[in-house]
């Protein structure tokens, strides 16, 4: 239960972290303080001298100079709640895990993978800052590599948390034909979530917002005309919704097969549930997707999409767990 509650905050992290994103939040604090970054500004003294350090980097210069201090202040706190709750997960994560060290009730193996979990977590922060760094230099935003290893990154640990704490409930840890064909959906569901932070970084999802046809074609002209053309899947705006479009078709249909597939299979009632789920999720997904692109990223819907985008991750790790073989059979 506890693995489970940290993945919860995780969730919620990844669905702060769309509005962080979206607002144009990111920039907004400009230190990285990984302790006294918990305290906020205690009066306006403090707000002035936050909104002078804002000043004096690019976001501010070339896009919000307009901004008062009060305009400052909105997209101050998304940012310093994002950062807190970083923190906050940090906590709830170590606290548990140091007594239940102390209570010598965690076995060798169980023991590895959860410092291998703080660790991660731990990098997921530095690499926080790293993303926000790149936007601090010359360009006023960050760098769509970072922002789409950060996101990965908060991937890995969600599932990771996941899967352990399946495996603490119900030890299932072989591998079926079924589970292999689901953990290799799996790594097509995270592949496609990855374009979208491309898609993202970049802001490409406010271009060529019409479905199905893009820019009036299936193919449109001007695809990876891009200099050098092997860098147009991750920094032309055209070629990066295109991917991300056509693999998440993909995605789709190799879900749709994968039920299908398991319908013939010899499942137990709760594993055809987890096929199910998985489905449901993705045609959640790709409606919010569809939904997302045709409103221009209205806010609430691109927040949506994303958390959409841990829904599947979540579902299909859970089928992943549901079709392995249980170890005491």
């Amino acid at each position: 239960m506890w693995l489970f509650f940290v993945a919860a905050m995780v969730f919620i992290m990844v669905v702060i972290g769309g509005l962080t994103r979206l607002t144009e939040s990111g920039l907004s604090i400009v230190e990285w303080r990984p302790f006294t970054g918990i305290i906020p500004p205690m009066n306006e003294a403090d707000w002035m001298a936050l909104y002078q350090q804002y000043s004096q980097y690019p976001e501010f210069q070339k896009i919000n100079a307009w901004m008062s201090v009060e305009d400052f202040k909105s997209i101050f706190w998304l940012e310093f709640i994002h950062r807190l709750w970083g923190r906050l997960i940090g906590v709830v994560f170590f606290v548990p895990f140091v007594w239940f060290l102390a209570k010598k009730s965690i076995d060798g193996a169980t023991k590895w993978k959860l410092w291998g979990l703080f660790i991660l977590g731990g990098l997921q922060g530095a690499m926080g800052w790293y993303m926000v760094m790149s936007g601090l230099v010359d360009r006023p935003d960050v760098s769509q590599y970072r922002l789409t290893a950060h996101f990965g990154l908060a991937l890995v640990i969600f599932i990771a948390l996941m899967w352990v704490g399946f495996n603490q409930y119900a030890p299932r840890g072989i591998s079926t034909p079924a589970s292999k064909r689901g953990w290799q959906l799996l790594t097509l569901i995270v592949f496609t979530a990855l374009s979208g932070g491309f898609v993202a970084g970049i802001n490409a999802g406010h271009t060529y917002n019409t479905f199905p046809l893009m820019d009036g074609q299936l193919i449109p002209d001007g695809l990876f005309v891009y200099s050098p053309a092997w860098l147009a899947p991750f920094e032309d705006h055209m070629t990066v919704q295109w991917d991300h479009r056509w693999l998440a078709k993909l995605t789709f249909i190799a879900v749709l097969l994968f039920w299908w597939r398991a319908g013939k299979w010899n499942l137990s009632p709760q594993q055809r549930l987890a096929t199910h789920l998985v489905l449901a999720a993705v045609c959640l997904q790709v409606t919010l997707g569809i939904s997302t692109l045709l409103s221009v990223v209205w806010l609430p819907l691109g927040v949506a999409h994303q958390a959409g985008a841990v829904v599947l991750v979540g579902a299909m790790t859970y089928a992943v767990y549901r079709l392995s073989e249980d170890r005491g059979a």
